[in-house]
């Protein structure tokens, strides 16, 4: 059985997310958990903080997130009555961070799924914060799903990786998983100005076949010593449904999101990435 973890805003990018999820693992045994942490919304209202008490305010913030929840569920039911899929919601007086990781950690989750952007749009940014928070620190992958993109099939999906890192089994079988019943193809591009692999990575590169062999994989080389605009032109130019990404120290993602410019980032992204992880951060 999956299990994943939608975080929630209540905006319409968080509902957008949560409707791709249920798309996404249609043919799938699911449990969606789908989460609000309101401590942020309790201190949110100086207004009603300067005429209440902490205890009352709480109380009410945890009411009104409750029936929030709730509505989601039943909208979703009404939506989607997928025999196959069951919900449970939970709020938490936490920061979103530390209740995602708590959650992730309590429920053995398989998935996070979020929107990539929330209530605070910036439309000068492809990742909000939450989002990129979310994928930096947590211990399972996350799907971020763009602003307003419908769901489509995942037919081709796009996995840059310079293998030289030990992948996570568990990781793998997610994506061979999401792949399979749409027949996808997954190309795997190996970025880089030199052709040849050290034997640590054509280690790493054979445990990925080996994994993926429910899948129709391509392995292909791109010549190029830039890597962000060497993706997003083969994103561009294959018609790629989904971007998949390993997020650990010196791996692409790394230098993607966390050293270089969010501008860099920036470059309309408006598929589906999957950010698999390989270690916990500190």
């Amino acid at each position: 059985m999956r299990k994943i973890l939608i975080p929630t805003d209540f905006s319409e990018n968080a509902m957008n997310a949560l409707i791709y999820a249920i798309n996404l693992f249609k043919y799938e045994v699911s449990e969606f958990y789908i989460m609000h942490a309101y401590q942020d919304d309790i201190y949110s209202d100086e207004e009603l903080l300067a005429s209440e008490t902490l205890d009352r305010v709480s109380l009410m913030t945890s009411k009104k997130t409750e029936e929030q929840l709730q509505k989601i569920k039943s909208d979703i039911l009404n939506i989607s009555p997928n025999p196959r899929h069951t919900f449970h919601s939970c709020a938490a007086n936490n920061m979103l961070l530390d209740e995602t990781d708590r959650l992730v950690d309590a429920e053995n989750i398989d998935l996070v799924v979020m929107g990539t952007k929330g209530k605070t749009n910036n439309t000068k940014v492809t990742f909000g914060s939450n989002t990129l928070q979310i994928i930096k620190y947590m211990q399972c992958p996350v799907l971020a799903i763009p602003e307003g993109h419908a769901y489509i099939k995942p037919k081709h999906i796009l996995f840059p990786t310079n293998f030289m890192i030990p992948y996570k089994r568990r990781e793998l079988k997610l994506l061979c998983e999401i792949a399979a019943p749409y027949r996808a193809i997954i190309d795997v591009i190996y970025i880089s100005k030199s052709n040849t692999l050290s034997r640590r990575q054509q280690e790493n590169k054979g445990f990925m076949k080996d994994e993926l062999c429910k899948n129709r994989v391509n392995f292909k080389t791109e010549n190029s010593k830039h890597l962000i605009n060497s993706v997003y032109k083969y994103i561009r130019e294959q018609h790629i449904d989904m971007l998949v990404m390993v997020n650990t120290e010196h791996s692409f993602l790394e230098n993607i999101i966390f050293q270089s410019p969010l501008d860099e980032l920036s470059l309309n992204l408006d598929i589906p990435f999957l950010a698999l992880q390989n270690i916990k951060r500190k």
